[in-house]
């Protein structure tokens, strides 16, 4: 004898209750952002953050800026001749020679540290004294300086002068790509762009990861599956601390911005604006395929020493990505710019300073979003099944056969 079992319409909502909201997802997005806004660590660390952000750029700007004066003993004409003439090519800083009475006097004035270094003719030759070491800087300057008086005073002994003995030595430079950006600029984009990925990955992974572990650990998980379908549940964890970590990336953005417009340095941008537009837009799905693999880790977790050591995998991806974005060039950076998830840092990298076609990005992103979509599909399997399991932390091959 069979039975045949059909599933009970359901029930209405009566007089004191209160109906299911039609979008979960949104409900517990919203809430994963509020929970986080009124984290005062998370406020805090925040500000910091923005505040080291106006303060390097400030501090680039005062280095930049700060002139350096040397002061350099001499003992004879010759010396502050020298001296004048390496002062003459200066830019910026300000060289002064120090005239002393002989070259111990100009020795000692250098070990009371009354004089940067000394400069002094003796024999035939050019001497240049220091006390425990003398800056690259202050050594390329005397040395042109030098250079440049000994021609001038041989010159006019053969009944010339140095204009006419280096007519026709100029040097001009001509760009073939005058729109490149800077080198310096390119180095410290591609440190930004690593690191912003790299931290924003785990600080907001993380808590993804343990506040589905708190849930299951404090059985609330088994109240909101009462309320809403699990994978709800999962769509707006994932959802809600993906909006977190762009806004915080564009908040950054947009202060890092400002500060270099203030501090007059936007000139040095060249095409970085467009290319930190690529990268929001592949930060969005790398983070969003990592944020489904973050969830199905805390919902494996029975405490949080299991948390601790089944998150290798997901950190060695972040790590890849992170060293990829740093040191790759040529063929390895170019494989990296179509590996999901590296590619959210490798491609913006490679956009700096390659002549990348429009196509290149927009494929490499469209791969990762395919791969978001297939790790939340598999993430979506796994969390339904293991976030219910209390007791003992589960692999993802125990989760699966599971029974949702």
């Amino acid at each position: 004898m069979t039975t045949t079992t059909t599933d009970a319409p359901p029930a209405t909502a009566g007089p004191g209750t209160t109906s299911p909201p039609r979008r979960p997802w949104v409900v517990v997005t919203v809430r994963e952002i509020m929970v986080k806004l009124t984290d005062r660590n998370f406020l805090v660390s925040t500000a910091v953050t923005l505040a080291l952000i106006a303060g390097g750029v400030a501090l680039s700007v005062f280095m930049e800026g700060r002139a350096e004066e040397y002061r350099v003993a001499v003992a004879s004409s010759e010396g502050r001749g020298a001296v004048e003439a390496a002062a003459a090519g200066l830019e910026g800083d300000t060289l002064t020679a120090v005239e002393v009475g002989s070259p111990a006097d100009a020795r000692a004035a250098v070990e009371a540290e009354e004089a940067d270094a000394a400069l002094l003719a003796e024999d035939g030759d050019w001497v240049l004294v220091g006390r425990d070491g003398v800056g690259e800087t202050l050594t390329a300057v005397l040395t042109e300086g030098v250079r440049t008086y000994v021609v001038s005073v041989n010159a006019e002994a053969a009944g010339t002068s140095l204009d006419e003995l280096t007519a026709g030595a100029g040097l001009t430079t001509e760009l073939l790509d005058p729109d490149a950006m800077p080198e310096g600029t390119i180095y410290a984009a591609t440190f930004v762009f690593a690191f912003l990925f790299y931290m924003a990955a785990i600080i907001f992974g993380m808590t993804i990861a343990q506040s589905v572990l708190e849930e299951k650990q404090n059985r609330v998980v088994e109240i909101l599956a009462a309320a809403i379908p699990i994978r709800q549940l999962l769509y707006g964890k994932v959802l809600g601390n993906s909006l977190l970590a762009l806004a915080q990336i564009l908040l950054y953005g947009i202060v890092a911005l400002v500060a270099v417009n203030v501090a007059g340095l936007a000139s040095d941008l060249g095409g970085l604006v467009s290319v930190s537009g690529w990268f929001i837009v592949f930060f969005v799905a790398g983070f969003a395929a990592l944020a489904s693999v973050w969830a199905v880790l805390g919902s494996l977790a029975s405490r949080s020493e299991d948390l601790q050591s089944n998150t290798g995998p997901v950190m060695g991806v972040i790590m890849v990505a992170f060293f990829a974005g740093l040191f790759a060039e040529d063929v390895w950076l170019t494989v990296a710019s179509y590996v999901p998830v590296v590619s959210s840092v490798a491609m913006p990298v490679r956009m700096l300073s390659d002549d990348v076609a429009l196509w290149e990005p927009a494929a490499s992103v469209l791969l990762t979003a395919v791969t978001a979509y297939g790790l939340l599909r598999v993430g979506e399997r796994i969390y339904q099944r293991a976030v219910m399991q209390g007791g003992t932390a589960l692999t993802w091959r125990q989760a699966l056969r599971l029974e949702a």
